[in-house]
């Protein structure tokens, strides 16, 4: 018959997958396959230079910087007074955690995205960062020195999620439902914080504030070695499955057909996504937009399909440490908190996707 196409043959849609995926594979034992292209390699490469770059100005800028000559051997052991209250307490602790923080919601995004298939979507955008404010809101209203605010924050991102996966009637296996549920649930979490923070006093009501727009200040070792934690355990599962996502990219039947099992993929990279932005949050508060707009500049970047979930992590570590380096160097009334600034990355973000489809006439 005329004007109807046959079926693709299974050798020819395995063809295309292959061609699809990047034939360079970075092997780590039997399990883990992680795609390389040399262009990515480059742009990785570029990116921890930067990272590098903005790690050594947030320790030598201002007036307790360390000079970029005597930072070498302070970082080897050789810091005293001024210099290693500056490494071991102020900032070296913060700088490690944003680099670790962002990098957790690089990935965290990365992962969400590919699984949505939207660029606009982010763990953010099902509820995770608005559950982990109401939780903060409980802890400094209701439970005052009994229940650490960091940790309502991590036990309302929880019941956020929890919401969000019961409310959808089949898990985290449909990303359609899966964002409408989790906009209600946000919805609700925003309107509760803020009332919290209207009938609080004052002072209190500054500090809940600051920790729900997301802050890097008076941060510690041990808030460091929690973030780090998390990305030890998550990285290794994302590289697991990262091969099966950028598959699953391309359709479920095919994907199916090559094994790569799309819905239970699905499902473990949403669970891994929320556990790196929990982790995220307990440490730093809901911190707006690293996780939409990082993997959107990696893939940009490179100009390819798939993932991108080292890249993503690493833009995301370096967009997170410039932000705080902005909160803390330049010249406001008061020290804002770094989610104030990734705020207005996310709407520079927004209105230049919002540009470029209606130049490409689709709005």
């Amino acid at each position: 018959m005329t004007g109807v196409r046959a079926p693709a043959r299974p050798e020819r849609a395995a063809g295309q997958a292959a061609a699809a995926v990047p034939r360079g594979m970075l092997r780590i034992g039997r399990l883990v396959a992680v795609p390389v292209r040399r262009r990515s390699l480059v742009i990785a490469v570029v990116l921890v230079a930067l990272i590098v770059v903005a790690a050594v100005a947030t320790l030598s800028m201002g007036r307790l910087g360390i000079g970029p000559g005597r930072l070498p051997q302070a970082l080897l052991g050789g810091a005293d007074g001024k210099e290693a209250f500056v490494l071991e307490r102020l900032r070296g602790p913060r700088l490690v955690v944003a680099v670790g923080t962002g990098a957790a919601l690089g990935l965290s995004g990365a992962l969400f995205q590919s699984v949505t298939r939207n660029p606009l979507g982010s763990p953010d955008v099902i509820g995770l960062g608005a559950g982990a404010g109401a939780g903060a809101a409980v802890a400094a209203l209701f439970l005052p020195g009994v229940l650490p605010v960091p940790l309502g924050a991590l036990l309302g991102a929880a019941v956020a999620m929890a919401a969000v996966y019961f409310s959808t009637g089949t898990g985290f296996r449909n990303p359609g439902r899966l964002i409408v549920a989790g906009i209600g649930v946000a919805a609700i979490a925003q309107a509760f914080t803020q009332y919290v923070v209207y009938v609080m006093e004052r002072e209190a009501a500054t500090v809940l504030a600051a920790y729900v727009n997301g802050s890097l200040a008076a941060r510690s070792w041990h808030h460091a070695a929690t973030i780090w934690l998390v990305l030890a355990l998550v990285v290794p599962a994302a590289a697991l499955i990262a091969r099966r996502l950028d598959i699953s990219e391309m359709g479920d039947e095919l994907a199916q057909g090559l094994g790569a099992e799309p819905k239970n993929t699905r499902v473990a990279a949403v669970v891994l996504s929320v556990v790196l932005a929990a982790g995220a949050v307990s440490v730093a508060g809901p911190i707006a937009f690293i996780a939409l707009t990082a993997p959107q500049i990696a893939r940009r970047l490179t100009g390819g399909t798939g993932a991108h979930l080292t890249l993503s992590a690493l833009m995301g570590a370096l967009l997170l440490t410039v932000a705080d380096l902005a909160a803390q160097q330049l010249p406001t009334a008061t020290s804002l908190p770094v989610g104030i600034y990734t705020m207005a990355l996310g709407g520079v973000y927004l209105g230049y996707l919002l540009v470029r489809e209606w130049r490409r006439k689709r709005l």
